[in-house]
């Protein structure tokens, strides 16, 4: 198509023809746009992460006291001609929201993350990591059970100082865990401050963990036999190991059940709701809350996988998927937790694939218990404390928690025992009196009857 600019006068005055030539200038500029303007794959990155993050935010408010926009046009401003010089540029983007868990995920972090919720084995320490939200710093939430760090009884809560000498506030979150794992055989030293007592420097080696996400067994008291069940994190194939573990225990004639959260630091939400779903029939499970303000139950369904009698053990450890299964547990009457107060992380991230291989984690929602309970920096407090110091062994024979859960489970066993039987002895006796009362007033109508 052949573009027509306006006619003009040759005696036109000199501003009229200044005008027509910076339109015609314009105009050519803007045909040359497309060629001018296209971004390289690199700077597309950052305008893709921006993008996702600038459309699924929990909290947009927040763009406008960090000045959103305007973060995009300086990381583009720079020079970006290669991946590392994108990651650096969305990082530095990302960093004024002040959120540790809206993050870049490099290829491998973001393989190893994949990895992890997929239930597989990981090459590392075995330290499950948060940020504590009164200052930023990095803390563990908990150990991998079977893993160096546990091994070496490390806890949670306990502050990670340095990894190798670099400070983890200044690596975050997302950096500081990639330094943590490497190749099976070589070792790491950290600074670790414990939350009670002085710090300490630990050389640990890395190794394969196996992740084995659930465990189970039976537990036999005098009086009764008991099931016991462990989730250290909810990956993918979760909820059908739970499934199969709880139709073995039932199988076996369980009169209760010992859930065992602790050290659990969540994973896949959508895993941890669909074993809450397992324990409530038609009950709220959690209520969300996104960047609308809208809270939104998440009801369970109808039918059960166990419907008998429940004890759960959380700790500090207990973050995230597995906060929304204790609270909904403790909030519908279905489960006593015992042990200490849970981390607190009451945030929700999607992580989406980038096009190079990254990935992006955004924070796009917040959770509360079926009660209304904002757990984000509060956590939730047991039904009963249990006594310190903390097992480092949980599930072990020397668990001291654990043996106070079964004790509470023989306890309840009994109460509900001697309450059906005091029951049952107050319908027979209500039985007997009516029996009674029949034959009275059977006998007062034959008196009647009699001439």
């Amino acid at each position: 198509m052949k573009l027509m600019l306006p006619t003009t006068n040759y005696r036109s005055h000199p501003l009229q023809r200044l005008l027509i030539a910076l339109f015609s200038l314009g105009l050519c500029a803007l045909l040359m746009a497309p060629s001018v303007l296209a971004l390289s794959d690199a700077q597309q990155l950052v305008v893709e992460s921006w993008r996702l993050v600038n459309q699924a935010y929990l909290d947009p408010a927040k763009f406008d006291q960090v000045h959103w926009r305007r973060l995009r046009e300086q990381a583009l401003a720079k020079p970006i001609n290669n991946s590392d010089e994108a990651y650096a540029a969305i990082e530095s983007m990302l960093l004024p929201l002040e959120d540790p868990y809206t993050r870049l995920l490099r290829p491998h972090d973001y393989n190893a993350i994949k990895a992890t919720n997929l239930g597989s084995e990981i090459n590392g320490v075995g330290l499950q990591l948060g940020a504590r939200a009164e200052d930023g710093q990095i803390v563990v939430i908990a150990p991998l059970e079977g893993s160096p760090a546990a091994d070496a009884g490390v806890i949670s809560g306990t502050a990670l100082l340095s990894v190798d000498g670099e400070s983890p506030k200044g690596l975050g979150l997302e950096a500081t865990a990639a330094r943590l794992r490497g190749e099976v055989g070589t070792q790491v030293v950290v600074m670790l401050q414990p939350p009670d007592g002085p710090s300490e420097e630990v050389t640990l080696e890395r190794r394969s963990v196996d992740l084995r996400p659930v465990r189970t067994r039976r537990l036999r008291s005098a009086t009764h036999t008991l099931g016991y069940l462990r989730i250290t994190q909810f990956s993918e194939g979760v909820p059908e190991q739970v499934k199969e573990a709880l139709q073995e225990l039932s199988e076996k004639g369980i009169e209760g059940l010992v859930l065992d959260l602790r050290n659990n630091s969540g994973g896949l939400v959508s895993s941890g709701l669909a074993i809450a779903d397992d324990f409530l029939s038609g009950s709220p499970i959690v209520e969300t809350r996104n960047r609308e303000g809208i809270n939104e139950a998440i009801p369970s369904a109808l039918e059960t996988l166990y419907d008998g009698p429940i004890v759960t053990l959380v700790n500090g450890g207990t973050a995230s998927a597995s906060e929304i299964l204790a609270g909904a547990l403790q909030d519908n009457g279905r489960s006593q937790l015992l042990g200490s107060r849970t981390f607190g992380k009451g945030l929700i991230q999607t992580l989406t694939n980038l096009s190079d291989g990254s990935g992006l984690a955004v924070t796009v929602a917040g959770y509360m218990t079926p009660s209304g309970r904002d757990i984000q920096n509060q956590g939730i407090e047991p039904d009963r404390t249990l006594d310190p110091p903390e097992p480092l062994n949980p599930g072990g024979e020397e668990d001291r928690w654990l043996h106070d859960a079964e004790l509470w489970m023989d306890a309840q066993l009994d109460r509900d025992q001697k309450a059906q039987l005091d029951s049952a002895e107050e319908a027979q006796l209500a039985e007997v009196q009516l029996d009674s009362a029949a034959e009275v007033q059977l006998e007062a109508e034959q008196n009647r009857d009699d001439p």
